[in-house]
């Protein structure tokens, strides 16, 4: 009798510590899989995608993260002179590899680049060039320049935080009498993608990706008007956002950097037009 009374209450402790260890266990993470509508998950709610004409717009916050990448430009040093003609850039990265693929479900859903990851240069704000080394050299005409640099995924996507950007002013050979200055630390929209032609696969998903400096987006706030094909969209949230539903042939994508209002904030790169296309 004594043996039973002890084997009941033994196991009824034993009972008690396991419901106890259960209980101290984290809850798990739903936000990560919260409103995933399909395999190839988009990391957002469904409620989130926009969609008008058509076109269908959806944010996407779930690609491979990088966030000790870092990005210094060594030259040429902000606010220099240099000569005319072609201008050597020279970067220094850390906890960042060139050429690598970057993974994650969107590597295999958009056009990807088959060297891997790369910077994105962009000079006044005209279609960037893709740099696989830290050292290259290209044209640039006489007169006053914004580069704007950054480091992007291979499927062209950008890195958003602080340290995986550059923004600065260089002068190539003299700028024209009268020029005015560029201010460095006024809200900033730069244009990324889309870019050329999208076939086969690549056309099924277009990723819009945009560059803000010095202001963020929020409802309320500053927003991004997208129009596509004469569609508009406001952005309240800076992220990649995939484009579905465009034609084949010639589209046409127009961002402003806009106030609360949505009244355009001055700047100049801040209304931009950019064609693209939808190959059959």
């Amino acid at each position: 009798m004594k043996r039973s009374l002890w084997l009941l209450c033994s196991t009824t402790l034993t009972l008690g510590a396991l419901a106890s260890c259960e209980s101290s266990k984290p809850a798990t993470d739903v936000s990560a899989t919260a409103g995933t509508t399909s395999p190839a998950a988009t990391g957002v709610a469904s409620n989130e995608a926009m969609e008008s004409n058509g076109i269908r717009l959806t944010p996407f916050s779930d690609s491979p993260k990088f966030p000790e990448a870092q990005m210094q430009l060594r030259a040429p040093i902000a606010g220099s002179t240099v000569p005319s003609g072609e201008v050597a850039f020279d970067y220094q990265l850390t906890n960042f590899q060139l050429t690598k693929m970057s993974g994650g479900p969107h590597m295999a859903q958009m056009a990807n680049s088959m060297k891997g990851q790369h910077i994105h240069n962009i000079v006044d704000n005209e279609p960037y060039t893709a740099h696989y080394e830290t050292r290259f050299s290209k044209p640039m005409a006489d007169g006053q320049h914004v580069v704007l640099s950054f480091l992007s995924r291979s499927y062209h996507e950008s890195l958003k935080h602080r340290g995986a950007y550059d923004l600065r002013v260089v002068t190539v050979g003299k700028a024209a009498p009268g020029t005015a200055p560029f201010d460095t630390k006024a809200p900033a929209l730069f244009y990324s993608r889309p870019k050329d032609t999208y076939a086969g696969a690549d056309a099924r998903r277009i990723m819009l990706d945009f560059y803000l400096v010095n202001t963020t987006l929020e409802p309320g706030g500053n927003r991004v008007r997208a129009t596509i094909n004469g569609t508009e969209f406001m952005l309240d949230k800076w992220l990649p956002y995939m484009m579905e539903g465009l034609p084949a042939g010639e589209n046409t994508v127009k961002l402003e950097l806009v106030d609360a209002s949505g009244t355009m904030i001055p700047g100049p790169f801040n209304s931009v037009t950019r064609t693209f296309t939808v190959a059959p």
